[in-house]
């Protein structure tokens, strides 16, 4: 059994265990900026702007457990939601094996290593600009971003 596919390859979203789902996450962060959307284009834009849970020296949630609580407007991710949301980064796993593709060479199912996702520039980690409780929604356009979407080489 030593040439099985990954769980990833072989289930849905909707077949996955809870332990399955959440090591389908690579801790970047990204889903935790604050994004705009055009009120005319629909067009999303990601932020350098960071819910107040999201630290910029780890790139993760500080209180993951207790997010939904401190944070009422925390979006926990389910099959459901992934299928209906637009505004998920286009690196993001759950978006990915949701869209029936693969994971990328930096998360750690596929490498092995969690620091990957931070070493490749993936991440939030060290480029969060300011926290949505500090910068007021008119000035948030000053704090858009490209990051978010892209992907590096190999």
């Amino acid at each position: 059994m030593e040439n099985a596919l990954p769980f990833w390859k072989t289930k849905s979203l909707e077949e996955m265990n809870p332990q399955e789902w959440e090591s389908l996450c690579d801790g970047c962060g990204k889903c935790c900026l604050n994004k705009l959307i055009d009120e005319d284009t629909k067009r999303l834009a990601f932020t350098s702007i960071g819910c107040v849970l999201l630290s910029n020296e780890t790139g993760k949630c500080v209180d993951y457990k207790n997010r939904k609580r401190k944070v009422p407007t925390c979006v926990q991710l389910t099959p459901k939601i992934v299928k209906e949301i637009t505004w998920l980064p286009r690196t993001c796993a759950y978006k990915l094996i949701n869209d029936g593709k693969d994971l990328y060479w930096w998360h750690h199912l596929v490498c092995g290593d969690f620091e990957t996702v931070h070493s490749a520039n993936m991440s939030v980690k060290g480029k969060i600009k300011g926290y949505d409780n500090k910068i007021k929604l008119e000035k948030q356009l000053n704090y858009i971003v490209f990051w978010p979407n892209e992907v590096p080489k190999e």
